[in-house]
């Protein structure tokens, strides 16, 4: 049998690199697949503007002519100057049980960036931390959210089989909840009252849109110190807004100002898509768009999807308020379910806050690294 390897250049290269994947997870009714468009644009200098800062290239793997792998290689730039180091990212990695496959994929990656004066490779991570990032470990047989990933259990395997070992994991919860407490309504009136706090809503996008630059200017400070992030500027927002907010039911976003009427937090809950993503099965038409639509207007499970709030405000309830005034929003819609996105696994903070509710924690994904 003949294996190859072969770099991503071509309409075609780029239309196997993604659909490859749908060869892999053919029937498993967990995997949520993506829509194929938007993958092989943000795979586009043209399109994703983190080509900028970001040195990329990818790769498929061949057997007597069938796509059966691929992987990605990114070195950021403007996090490599954050941290003083040189370190490059595998991403998008995908694989068939075969270990050569998986050998021949990942030393064509750790050439490259070997090559490019890299000292270090961690992964799966993508351009930024809002991109594909983790791989799963554990919790095979639960659906994630469209903000997650899947793989299935031999990839572990193959990682360590490849001389990696783990860097950092993140963690996921389901939340149970039974309308909203009485007490949790009196709490969150308190602490508003207290630090002259106002909750803004939205019933359509063009309400929330002036908004999205706050919430990302937030996003940018709360999250500045934590592994894999970088600061996003007027280019990437922009980017993130056009390619999200179309799917955001607005009145699942929340944002909280202060008495001079800045915005100091805010939450972004999205109906769950998985199944909706599943039935479109990578294509918005001729029907994937009807089904899309349908999970976003009769939700069952809601996805937490970002939670943003200022250091100064941080510790002072304010997560609360966030919670109550979303869980208003659910029982409206007659939604008990919550997906969290990942958390990573030493977030003692955010952790207590979801074992304040009935809860699973049923899914863990992983960071892997090695040294070059």
């Amino acid at each position: 049998m003949s294996l190859e390897i072969r770099e991503v250049i071509s309409k075609k290269d780029f239309k196997e690199f993604v659909d490859v994947q749908f060869d892999i997870y053919k029937n498993n009714k967990y995997w949520v697949p993506p829509i194929k468009k938007d993958e092989i644009k943000a795979l586009n200098p043209t399109y994703n503007p983190a080509f900028r800062f970001c040195k990329a290239k990818f790769w498929i793997a061949t057997k007597d002519g069938k796509c059966v792998g691929r992987i990605g290689a990114i070195i950021n730039n403007d996090y490599n100057k954050k941290t003083g180091e040189k370190t490059g990212r595998f991403s998008r990695t995908e694989f068939i049980n075969d270990k050569a496959v998986s050998k021949i994929l990942f030393d064509t990656a750790e050439k490259w960036l070997k090559n490019e004066g890299m000292t270090k490779i961690q992964g799966p991570l993508g351009f930024t931390n809002l991109d594909h990032q983790g791989m799963l470990v554990e919790g095979f047989d639960h659906l994630p959210s469209a903000a997650s990933e899947y793989h299935l259990p031999y990839y572990q395997e193959h990682m360590i089989a490849n001389g990696f070992e783990k860097e950092i994991d993140w963690i996921e919860f389901r939340l149970f909840l039974e309308g909203v407490p009485e007490k949790a309504k009196r709490v969150a009136e308190v602490i508003k009252t207290r630090n002259g706090l106002t909750v803004k809503s939205f019933t359509n996008s063009n309400e929330l849109r002036p908004f999205a630059y706050e919430l990302f200017d937030i996003l940018n400070i709360a999250f500045k110190e934590l592994f894999s992030v970088v600061h996003l500027d007027k280019e990437m927002i922009d980017y993130y807004v056009n390619r999200y907010l179309m799917l955001l039911n607005p009145e699942f976003v929340k944002i909280i100002s202060d008495a001079e009427g800045k915005t100091v937090a805010f939450i972004v809950g999205l109906p769950s898509l998985s199944e909706g993503l599943q039935k479109a099965k990578g294509k918005i038409f001729p029907f994937g768009w009807y089904h899309i639509k349908q999970s976003l207007k009769k939700p069952k499970v809601v996805d937490l999807m970002l939670t943003g709030i200022l250091p100064d405000y941080q510790g002072k309830g304010v997560a609360a308020i966030l919670i109550n005034e979303l869980q208003t929003v659910m029982e409206k819609y007659g939604v008990t379910e919550v997906e969290t996105t990942g958390i990573f696994e030493d977030n003692q903070k955010a952790i207590q806050n979801w074992k304040n509710y009935e809860n699973i924690q049923h899914k863990r994904k992983r960071c892997w690294k090695k040294n070059l």
